[in-house]
């Protein structure tokens, strides 16, 4: 009890962290807006064909995608969106569990005039797209994963103890945003080749107004544990993309939820970290478009 005091105090004399909506300073100029489910969501639509929506992973943005997207453009239409509490959308009070940020997303294709389409995530951004399928399966053509966050075995002791009122708040207000080098370093395999225009935006991103809030909000719905099992129940088939060297979602979880999957193969890049869209942006971008193009008529 004694430890946790500091911590306590600490939290009074930086209040609470603080949500917000509405237009950021320095927002990207030409970024397209709208508003869907109480907030602001900054999206892309591009290409034409059968829709495939691109959900980025937690801390990141749409910007994710961005070898990716060119490619898949060529065939298909392509929606990449930066979820609620992160990039330049809103980062409004509410639920930013992985069902409530999917259904923003199916709130925004609703908006577009998408009725069924092929879901892409990214680390924590897949456990979104697997609460879509949950809720629509009959919307869901297809699922591909890369480096999936999406069970309690995964979750850091620190996220555990966020969940703590008060003390999460604590947390995050004093040490969310410590070195982001040395995390991202940890999510790649080649030290030297982390693209600076990633590191330079995950540290703007850290100044925004209502980052913290947002975050501590993400991470306090991530209750995999009350979801997990139902994860069996999608059909649809399913490609997984793994960097092999990931020391964020490790292999072997990618592995189990090959298995727990009953229609997916998986797909495992040597030398390759957490993004393999650019460790490995070739040859999982490939597969990605091979897989997706299996589901064309």
């Amino acid at each position: 009890m004694r430890a946790v005091l500091p911590i306590v105090a600490a939290v009074s004399l930086t209040g609470c962290l603080a949500h917000f909506t509405g237009p950021m300073p320095g927002e990207p100029s030409g970024a397209t807006y709208t508003e869907v489910a109480g907030a602001r969501v900054r999206y892309v639509d591009v290409g034409r064909g059968p829709p495939v929506v691109l959900i980025h992973g937690f801390a990141s943005s749409l910007e994710t995608w961005t070898g990716v997207i060119p490619v898949l453009a060529k065939s298909h239409r392509v929606i990449a969106l930066d979820l609620k509490g992160f990039g330049w959308s809103d980062r409004p009070e509410g639920d930013y569990s992985p069902a409530a940020e999917a259904d923003l997303v199916w709130a925004l294709l609703d908006r577009l005039g998408v009725g069924r389409a092929a879901l892409v995530g990214h680390s924590w951004g897949a456990s979104v797209v697997l609460a879509m399928a949950l809720a629509h399966p009959e919307r869901t053509t297809r699922i591909a994963l890369y480096d999936a966050w999406v069970y309690a075995d995964q979750l850091p002791t620190f996220f555990y103890l966020a969940r703590a009122p008060v003390l999460g708040e604590a947390m995050f207000a004093l040490w969310y945003d410590e070195r982001p080098d040395d995390k991202l370093e940890h999510a790649f395999y080649d030290k030297d080749h982390i693209p600076q225009a990633l590191v330079d935006a995950v540290e703007k991103a850290l100044d925004r107004p209502g980052t913290r809030y947002a975050a501590l909000a993400a991470v306090r719905g991530q209750r995999f544990e009350d979801v997990e099992a139902r994860y069996r129940t999608i059909t649809k088939p399913t490609l997984l993309l793994w960097g092999r060297e990931d020391e964020v979602a490790r292999l072997s979880e990618g592995e189990r939820l090959s298995r727990e999957l009953p229609n997916s193969r998986l797909i495992v890049y040597p030398r390759c970290g957490h993004f393999p869209m650019i460790e490995a942006a070739a040859a999982s971008t490939r597969d990605l478009a091979s897989f997706l193009a299996e589901g064309t008529p």
